[in-house]
């Protein structure tokens, strides 16, 4: 058997065991063990504990953890609520007003919590019942936060940048600019959707006044806000600024945010600060393990020349670069549909950095690309989480009208990363401007 075949067998089996709803971490040991076993004998298995220290051993994966900590403080507050009702105060006189509010509301809580189901969970309790009592379309009120959730993602601090950085060693502070410019583009874009939508929609009955609110209630609106703001922006100051690392900008910010639940929410029990701790190490160590176990089974695919089989054979095709960049796109759309982003990061990327390399592409502007086309992966089934996590926020809404009201919204997604593929700079100009 050629490794190439050797290649579709693995692939096959590996997707057979992750269907099959084991963890993913086992999963993949499972597979990479039962492959080595097979072909190579059980010597090579005494080098999986080394394996697993080396690929836990960075000093970057420090920035997970600390991030996951920052993302949860926020996430146990009501914080999510306030930055949406913050907004609807400042667009109460647009058409579509609310709609938006929640969407701007997903694209800054993604910038403090960088999780993207935390973002539609956060949002959708506030946001979606709100905008169903006002008689907005049922698809385009769970749409939209189901949508605007998968910028969590996207937007810095990303927990998926930090994770395709320490898999293609490109650098973190780079991949966290180059997202800034396409999630404020995608929040644009959702919102003037949202627009245009609600301008043809708009079911406000002559019954229910419209409520307008006065210059000093906008503003006593942004009090609970504005510090979680600037914690943003002292994290974009001292990452790009030079003054500190990826890894110190995370725990100072995960420090701050702790501390902010606890003045402006009164977090200040035991069992608050318990609940913020335990998910942080769950999450923490459910990442930590996919990556060790994703390190040994790239151990497996390199020992057994898979990889390397691989990448030659693609380079071999002798593609044109944009016939190869829609094979990828297309590979990852659908393995968006079927896998979680961490998943994919780990088992693609060694595969295909070589191949993006050969054929001169840039793997900084290709971190976006992945990064939208694994957004569109979280609002599809059937994994498709941020379906139904906000399905479990509003449970009297059905699947069906969720994914409805976001297919406009991957066709959107779609249509960014045809327009990124034409415009590369709208990823590099920042990096490049800002380091160089």
């Amino acid at each position: 058997m050629s490794e190439l075949q050797m290649g579709m067998v693995i692939l096959v089996v590996t997707l057979v065991v992750l269907f099959s709803g084991l963890p993913i971490a086992w999963g993949l040991i499972l597979v990479a063990v039962g492959a080595l076993v097979s072909v190579k004998g059980v010597m090579p298995l005494l080098n999986i504990p080394l394996v697993i220290i080396d690929e836990l051993a960075s000093f970057a994966l420090l920035t997970i953890p600390l991030f996951i900590l920052l993302g949860s403080a926020v996430g146990s507050t009501n914080a999510g609520r306030d930055i949406y009702e913050s907004l609807h105060r400042w667009l109460d006189r647009v058409p579509g007003g609310l709609v938006i509010a929640n969407i701007l509301a997903c694209g800054i809580f993604s910038g403090i919590c960088g999780s993207s189901p935390a973002t539609a969970a956060a949002i959708g309790k506030a946001g979606v019942p709100e905008m169903l009592r006002r008689r907005i379309p049922v698809q385009l009120a769970t749409g939209s936060v189901c949508a605007g959730g998968t910028l969590g993602i996207l937007i810095p601090p990303s927990i998926t940048m930090i994770l395709y950085g320490l898999t293609t060693e490109t650098s973190i502070g780079r991949l966290f600019l180059a997202g800034v410019i396409p999630g404020l583009m995608l929040v644009t874009m959702f919102a003037i959707y949202a627009w245009l939508v609600s301008l043809r929609h708009d079911k406000r009955t002559a019954t229910e006044p419209v409520v307008y609110y006065t210059l000093s209630q906008k503003f006593e609106g942004l009090g609970r806000v504005s510090p979680f703001i600037l914690v943003i922006i002292g994290i974009a100051y001292a990452m790009y600024g030079g003054i500190a690392t990826p890894s110190e900008v995370a725990a100072l910010s995960a420090a701050l945010a702790v501390v902010l639940v606890m003045v402006i929410y009164k977090e200040r029990s035991l069992k608050s600060q318990w609940r913020i701790f335990r998910e942080t190490m769950r999450e923490s160590t459910m990442i930590l393990m996919i990556i060790a176990a994703a390190g040994v089974f790239s151990y497996m695919m390199s020992l057994l020349y898979i990889t390397q089989s691989t990448a030659e054979w693609l380079v071999s095709l002798q593609m044109s670069r944009w016939v190869l960049f829609a094979a990828i796109s297309v590979f990852l759309l659908i393995a968006g549909c079927f896998l979680p982003p961490v998943a994919i990061i780990l088992m693609i990327m060694p595969v295909l950095t070589p191949v993006l390399e050969a054929n001169n592409f840039d793997l900084i502007w290709f971190a976006v690309v992945l990064t939208v086309n694994m957004e569109i992966g979280l609002i599809t089934p059937p994994v498709g989480l941020n379906l139904f996590v906000l399905k479990g926020v509003v449970p009297h809404v059905s699947v069906k009208d969720i994914l409805m009201g976001s297919l406009p919204f991957v066709v959107i997604m779609i249509l960014f990363i045809v327009l990124l593929a034409i415009f590369p700079e709208i990823a590099l100009w920042l990096p490049n401007k800002a380091m160089g």
